[in-house]
């Protein structure tokens, strides 16, 4: 059976930096990363105006049963296939590509320790906690430069969902945390500990 580390933070935390580290430490061939945001519920029947009104920072917004579908069979070895969401046009997509099961399984993302039935799978749970200043600098130049958005686009998300949501789900998911990291991938005595603390769950 594999590991299976959850990740949570706010947007912008570092999260993916900081689970890139342990791959990366821990080795590619050993480790596969989940990104909550791939299973967002596919809204691709809706006209796009309805699509960009969804409130995606609200945990209704993810197809959690299919997550743990895919959890579950990384975990008993079987593979999965790749799913992805286009931020663009607002749908999910299936890439064609199969996700592998590995030793080490990582899933990251904003409501990963909000819901009590990804919290009961974790081997480890983590909570990212970055200042709120800087994650939104961080988000907005994200969404700017990736994401297609204009800076009023930006600002009208994070002060009608994205603030509120994480106030309400995120932010009180941190008491479920194993470990709360501060800094993220910046912090390096905090990765030792978790890496160390990795190994030794894969060798037993």
């Amino acid at each position: 059976m594999s590991v299976l580390i959850g990740i949570a933070g706010g947007t912008g935390s570092g999260k993916t930096s900081f689970a890139r580290s342990i791959v990366r430490r821990i080795g590619a061939d050993n480790a596969v990363l989940l990104s909550q945001d791939a299973y967002y519920v596919d809204p691709s029947n809706l006209p796009f105006e309805e699509r960009t009104k969804i409130n995606y920072d609200h945990p209704d917004s993810y197809e959690t049963s299919l997550l743990l579908e895919h959890l579950d069979a990384l975990k008993a070895g079987r593979s999965i296939p790749r799913l992805a969401y286009d931020y663009v046009e607002h749908v999910r997509v299936d890439t064609g590509e199969l996700i592998e099961s590995a030793p080490l399984i990582l899933l990251e993302g904003i409501m990963v320790l909000a819901d009590a039935t990804l919290r009961e799978r974790f081997d480890m749970k983590l909570f990212i906690d970055t200042d709120a200043d800087v994650r939104i600098l961080r988000r907005l130049a994200r969404d700017l430069r990736d994401r297609g958005r204009t800076l009023e686009s930006v600002t009208k998300q994070y002060l009608d969902s994205v603030r509120p949501m994480h106030l309400q789900f995120t932010e009180p998911s941190k008491r479920y945390a194993d470990l709360i990291v501060p800094e993220g991938a910046h912090n390096d005595v905090a990765l030792d500990l978790v890496v160390a603390r990795i190994q030794e769950l894969l060798s037993t």
